[in-house]
């Protein structure tokens, strides 16, 4: 189980994170999350472990606490969808709006392809 930790000190190192998740299992792998620029952390980190009782206790009894003057939470991590490109947004939203119940139309309406020519004389402005 791949467990989300939070809050914590911008000095909390892999290495105490390891020691800290060790002593309720098998640490699969241990990642603090970096700040690319300068390389601080960001105060966040990943931390995995295969057995899911581990992981679960580990959650409960860390969840809480106070590392290196933090409270830090820890919970299950959540795997983002990636999001879909804007041009795909669209497409995703017409393919929804034609599912839709009631919807006989198959195809999407189409807008004109020329422009409406708008009046060269505004209507607010006297002459």
């Amino acid at each position: 189980m791949k467990l989300l930790i939070r809050n914590l000190a911008r000095d909390t190192t892999e290495a105490d994170l390891q020691d800290m998740f060790e002593g309720y299992g098998t640490v699969q792998s241990c990642n603090l999350v970096l700040d690319k620029v300068t390389g601080k952390s960001k105060g966040f980190a990943f931390v995995e472990m295969p057995k899911l009782g581990a992981a679960k206790a580990a959650m409960k009894n860390l969840n809480g606490k106070h590392v290196d003057g933090n409270v830090i939470r820890v919970k299950k991590a959540v795997t983002k969808e990636k999001e879909p490109l804007s041009s795909d947004k669209e497409s995703s939203a017409l393919d929804k709006e034609s599912s839709t119940p009631g919807n006989e139309s198959s195809t999407p309406e189409k807008k004109p392809s020329t422009p409406e020519k708008k009046p060269s004389v505004s209507p607010y402005r006297r002459n």
